[in-house]
Formats: C-alpha cells, sequence, structure tokens
C-alpha cells in the first residue's frame, strides 16, 4: 500500500496517532511514520532510490570517518522523533557534532541538522510538501530532495524562522554540492546521477 493510511474520525475531531501507536506498528518491511499524528505507509524503495541513497551515505561517511568530531551519518530505517505526533524514517539524516546528545540507541529524539529524501512515485507529494513544511517547522537545518528523474539536488537550508529558497545543484551545469555543516566536503553532481 502506497499513501495514507485510513484514519478513524469523528465528525468533529480525528484521532491523533502518537509515538506509542508508532511502535505498535508491524514490522512488515514497509516505512512507516506518523506527521501530525497521521499514519503514512511507504513501499520499499527500488533500485535507482538505493544506488542513489548508497552513493550518499559513503561520501558522506567516508567524509565524517576522516573528520569525525563533525557528526554522524544514517540510512533509513532509523526512527526521528520529531515530538509525540511526528515520528519519521527520512532516506539519510546528519546529526552534526554540536547535537549528539540527540542520538540514543532506538532513535535520533529531536532534529537533525540535514534530513535528505529521494523522491519517488509514491513520496514526492509528500516529500515536496508536508515533509519540507514538517522539517521547517521542526528546526532542521538543511532540507535536500533528490530527484532521481530531473537529475538534480535541490537544498533548503535555515533562515531566521523559514528555509530559505531552494538551491539547485544540476548534474547537467556539473554542479559541486557542498555545505557549511560539513566543512571540506562536496558532492560532484554529474558523477552522483551517473
Amino acid at each position: 500500500m502506497d499513501g495514507k493510511d485510513a484514519m478513524p474520525a469523528g465528525a468533529h475531531s480525528r484521532v491523533r496517532l502518537t509515538y506509542d501507536d508508532f511502535l505498535l506498528f508491524s514490522d512488515d518491511g514497509k516505512r512507516h511514520e506518523i506527521i501530525d499524528g497521521e499514519h503514512y505507509v511507504t513501499p520499499s524503495p527500488n533500485r535507482r532510490h538505493q544506488q542513489l541513497l548508497g552513493r550518499l551515505h559513503l561520501s558522506i561517511a567516508e567524509h565524517l570517518r576522516a573528520n569525525p568530531s563533525q557528526g554522524e551519518v544514517y540510512l533509513a530505517p532509523f526512527d526521528v522523533v520529531l515530538s509525540n505526533w511526528d515520528v519519521v524514517e527520512p532516506d539519510l539524516l546528519l546529526v552534526v557534532g554540536d547535537q549528539l546528545d540527540i542520538l540514543i540507541e532506538k532513535n535520533v529524539t529531536g532534529t537533525p541538522a540535514i534530513v535528505v529524501e529521494i523522491l519517488s512515485p509514491g513520496t514526492r507529494r509528500r516529500d515536496l510538501h508536508l515533509k519540507r513544511r514538517l522539517f521547517e517547522r521542526t528546526g532542521v537545518r538543511e532540507y535536500w530532495i533528490v530527484d532521481p528523474d530531473a537529475r538534480l539536488i535541490r537544498t533548503f537550508r535555515r533562515g531566521d524562522d523559514a528555509f530559505l529558497a531552494a538551491a539547485e545543484f544540476l548534474a547537467a551545469e556539473r554542479a559541486t554540492l557542498t555545505t557549511v555543516l560539513l566543512p571540506g566536503w562536496s558532492l560532484a553532481i554529474d558523477q552522483f546521477f551517473v
């Protein structure tokens, strides 16, 4: 099943699921998330998604191996508990050195510095709109959206109270992605999308 599960709702109110409800979901190989108390289910990703995710993880992990004080990087499935009503499993997340206290053995309890989602037909709208608003509201410093079809990475960076306009890094333009959150790291976009 892809998309939102059916939710019981009254005439004037709806049931909001919590982290306790999340812990009761079956381990069925799908990604379960709660956003603003609503349950979302995503099927397993496709091969292209996994190739790109693996490349990005490897690039950042190699950099962090040489610069361990800069943070830690994780792949899904790894729960990120943003609030009692918001529990997500981003494709990739980075917790930087000044926030390592949000890492506990079973999850991330707080807001990671960088969250990355790789678009797929079943998650495109949710990643572009619903999750973007969630990550903006909860204080994510950077939100990266990888679009395999357009061969681009769109980044949103935190301004004073909200995300700044997106920067786009296109493979066709031989762009290089960098971030102030990982000094010394860069990603050649044309090599990433080979």
